[in-house]
């Protein structure tokens, strides 16, 4: 990955986390990492524990940024989800997987957010 691509992807974590902290959710985690695999940000939405994976992009020639989390990387998020739970979980809590997409523009960035963007499956609790 280059330091380009690795900036921007920065910038996507940081744009999402404030963006979902604006709207009132507590950030539990950054970059919680579980071997090789990572979950971008770990939130907390009332009792829901929401697992979040952020695509950040410099525009849309590529598509849309939330199109790019295909089965393998909702596979790699659900097996790393698993392990944070083990670990952090409370009982009572409730889960889900989150998609953020961060598209930087001429003005600015654009955040687009996809609750529940795919399911936990029998995986996690």
């Amino acid at each position: 990955m280059s330091t380009a691509s690795r900036a921007l992807g920065e910038l996507g974590e940081r744009v999402a986390a404030r963006w979902l902290a604006s709207k009132g959710w507590w950030i539990r985690a950054r970059r919680y990492r579980n071997g090789h695999r990572d979950i971008d940000i770990v939130a907390q939405q009332r009792q829901t524990v929401v697992f979040v994976e952020v695509k950040a992009r410099a525009g849309l020639q590529f598509g849309d940024p939330v199109e790019a989390v295909d089965w393998r990387k909702q596979r790699e998020l659900r097996r790393s989800a698993q392990v944070w739970i083990s670990r952090h979980g409370l009982p009572g809590e409730a889960y889900r997987f989150d998609v953020i997409g961060v598209v930087r523009t001429p003005t600015g960035v654009k955040v687009k957010h996809v609750p529940n963007a795919f399911d936990a499956g029998d995986s996690i609790c």
